[in-house]
């Protein structure tokens, strides 16, 4: 019998082999395989877009951010237009004070747009071990009006200082605490790494809600989390508004338990 001629093209028979639906699941398998790892690992999503170069830790729905002086002049209408991967702004803490008479210059700028834009806000004091830590928490007074829906006063404790024991320090942090404490009538956050966790924090004040910062891990592990509100996660984010890196924050919490580290 006469073989009878085939006039399929390539085409026609690579277009065959495509649609069977062996070859569909492959092509879905090897696309999610190639994908997958870079877009999305322990619940961390890599954002593919020029104005953010951070990881995202998905699983939280509150972010925010913490500026001050050194990121320059903000533009609060693009930070508060600002909507990637589900990471819009809801709350910023800005550098308000730091040791005994040192006053942010862009703070009292910074606050007040927050406050037109809606945007919940929290002020910060960078401690120094060295001074007296009533004229610290006086200079924080001074300079910090905070009202009704504000965040707590923040303690930025990341140094140590020099020639001062552990006793000493964890003394002084704790006055500053107690008369902050009585001035605003709520008890104020404790930003810190690691380390001072460890060493002071964990033992000398376990009741005091925490902002830890920690970078390039999927979750945070070492800590009483019980404890543990706010987490820094990254230092390298960029924002549409802001043109130097700034720090990227989540709440760890559900939203509304954020009620309770506001005034009210």
């Amino acid at each position: 019998m006469k073989k009878r001629k085939n006039n399929s093209t390539v085409f026609d028979r690579l277009l065959n082999k495509l649609s069977r639906p062996k070859t569909l699941y492959a092509l879905t398998l090897l696309f999610l395989l190639v994908w997958y790892p870079s877009s999305v690992i322990d619940g961390m999503r890599n954002s593919d877009q020029e104005e953010v170069k951070v990881r995202i830790p998905l699983k939280y729905k509150t972010h925010g951010i913490d500026v001050s002086h050194h990121n320059g002049d903000i533009d609060w209408d693009k930070v508060s237009s600002y909507s990637k991967h589900r990471s819009s702004v809801r709350f910023c803490f800005v550098k308000a004070t730091e040791g005994v008479e040192f006053v942010d210059k862009r703070f009292q700028d910074n606050w007040l747009a927050l406050g037109e834009k809606k945007i919940r806000r929290g002020a910060y004091h960078f401690f120094n071990p060295q001074t007296d830590p009533r004229l610290q928490a006086l200079n924080y007074i001074l300079n910090v009006d905070l009202e009704k829906g504000d965040l707590a006063p923040v303690l930025d404790w990341e140094t140590l200082g020099y020639g001062r024991n552990r006793r000493q320090i964890v003394k002084s942090v704790g006055r500053w605490l107690e008369i902050i404490e009585k001035h605003y009538g709520i008890r104020p956050i404790i930003y810190t790494n690691k380390h001072i966790y460890l060493r002071y924090v964990r033992d000398n004040f376990p009741d005091y809600p925490l902002w830890i910062s920690q970078y390039e891990v999927p979750q945070l592990e070492g800590y009483d989390l019980s404890q543990v509100y706010f987490w820094q996660h990254s230092m390298k984010g960029k924002l549409e508004g802001i043109e130097s890196s700034v720090d990227f924050n989540v709440f760890m919490r559900d939203d509304f338990e954020i009620d309770r580290l506001t005034l009210r």
